[in-house]
């Protein structure tokens, strides 16, 4: 007979007992379930949940959940690969013990991202969190380094419920003290909940386009912080439901305007130190450094089939809308794609980093710095220059500028992103072939989803999925 103290292999050492543990404290605080979290390729949050009591259970032997979703699109329709996207099998979804919180915005409910591991015990090939946790590993095994990141997350505010049209929430001027007061009761209860759920607020103002706020959160490891990024998202939508208000994180809402972006901020650190600051290089960077950012500008046009995943996403990505369209970068400049930050005088040497701009949140975020990391690696690896620096709007240049400068517009379409990714050794050898081959079929799904639908009708068709 199979008991709590004899689970089968998938779970961690030591975590029946700490999950009982928490069940007890948990329930005492009045929660009664908990959410089982994790993306899909398509950037949809994708959920179970369990009483507080079966808590220990999930610990010691997971939760059934099939790996058909793992080639499911935004509006749930099915496509396969050789491998995925038939009914049969099942997976077990882990709960990570560490990264589990009550949820303040939800009264009654826990939060915790999970590890989708085979019936075997072996870690599933479709699982974006393992596939960055295994990059983070090699990195720091066979080059000593280790990263920090932190996702920006911009939204929609709109009338509620959500569905159908968007109605901004705010008659307030991009980051106008309007619309902060319209917003204040909200958002005030926004960070009292993350506050709560101890995650470190940077900034929460309103942003550009009609109804947007966007809010910035300190920098964890890659893992920790693409979890973060699903929980801070899990809590903005249901502090906004508590205040009968509608959140969108499509890329874009309407088809004609700025869109909602979710940039990646990323460091690169050897024994404590910053590799992007305190040295001979351009703007302080370590000739590592500057390779690693010359492998991610190397690599963008492939990458924004991981980065900038929806159809939707191309709506957004348009020049001179501070969405970085060009494989260009530079200091502090917002229209290039990868922008280097150094941080005030005084905290250069902890605030320094590469904010990688084409990037939005119909992005796995697992996924988006798994491929990033790999694409950084390769430079630093391969000792890449990185070229001349660019200033003002790269949209300026002429064509022959451009070119002698090696900036080069990024895919247009979701259908130039794929065939750009599907010619990328190095981002399909980071993602395994089962995962590469997901992403294509279920880009390539998501076009068809959308043919022939014009710029408005893409937007509607996404506005409500993430």
């Amino acid at each position: 007979m199979t008991t709590l103290a004899d689970p089968v292999p998938g779970g961690r050492p030591g975590d029946v007992e700490r999950a009982a543990a928490l069940a007890g404290e948990l329930t005492g605080r009045g929660v009664h379930g908990v959410v089982l979290a994790y993306v899909d390729t398509a950037g949809v949050t994708r959920v179970k949940t369990v009483p507080t009591a079966r808590l220990a259970s999930a610990a010691a032997w997971g939760v059934g959940m099939s790996p058909v979703f793992d080639t499911f699109l935004a509006d749930d329709s099915i496509v396969s690969t050789d491998v995925l996207g038939s009914p049969d099998g099942d997976l077990r979804l882990y709960p990570d013990l560490d990264r589990l919180v009550a949820l303040v915005g939800q009264p009654g409910w826990a939060w915790a991202p999970v590890d989708r591991i085979t019936q075997e015990g072996e870690p599933h090939p479709g699982c974006g969190r393992t596939v960055l946790r295994r990059i983070v590993a090699e990195a720091s095994r066979r080059h000593g380094l280790a990263f920090r990141a932190g996702i920006e997350i911009e939204w929609s505010m709109g009338q509620g419920p959500p569905g159908g049209d968007f109605v901004p929430a705010t008659t307030g001027p991009a980051y106008g003290a309007a619309r902060q007061v319209e917003m204040s009761d909200c958002t005030a209860d926004l960070l009292a909940a993350l506050a709560a759920q101890d995650v470190e607020v940077e900034q929460l103002h309103p942003e550009y386009a009609a109804g947007q706020f966007e809010i910035s959160v300190g920098a964890l490891d890659p893992v920790a912080a693409a979890d973060r990024s699903v929980l801070v998202r899990q809590t903005v939508r249901a502090v906004a439901a508590r205040h009968g208000l509608a959140v969108s994180f499509a890329p874009a809402v309407v088809g004609e305007g700025v869109g909602n972006g979710g940039h990646i901020h990323l460091s690169a650190w050897r024994d404590g130190v910053n590799l992007h600051s305190g040295s001979t290089g351009r703007y302080g960077m370590t000739a590592e450094a500057e390779s690693f950012a010359a492998g991610i500008l190397a690599r963008l046009p492939a990458l924004t089939a991981v980065t900038a995943p929806s159809p939707a996403s191309y709506l957004r990505l348009r020049p001179s809308r501070w969405a970085g369209v060009f494989t260009a970068w530079g200091r502090e400049t917002r229209e290039a794609a990868v922008r280097v930050v150094t941080g005030t005088a005084g905290v250069r040497d902890q605030a320094a980093n590469l904010e990688v701009k084409p990037v939005d949140l119909a992005a796995n975020p697992y996924l988006a710095l798994a491929c990033l990391i790999a694409a950084g690696l390769d430079g630093l690896t391969s000792l890449v220059p990185l070229p001349e620096e660019i200033t003002g709007d790269p949209a300026r240049l002429d064509t022959e500028e451009a070119a002698a400068r090696g900036v080069r517009r990024l895919p247009a379409s979701l259908g130039e992103a794929v065939e750009e990714f599907r010619e990328d050794p190095v981002l399909r050898a980071a993602l395994g072939p089962v995962l590469a081959d997901a992403v294509t079929a279920v880009r390539l799904g998501e076009i068809a989803v959308v043919a022939g639908l014009d710029d408005e009708r893409v937007a509607a068709a996404y506005r409500w999925k993430y």
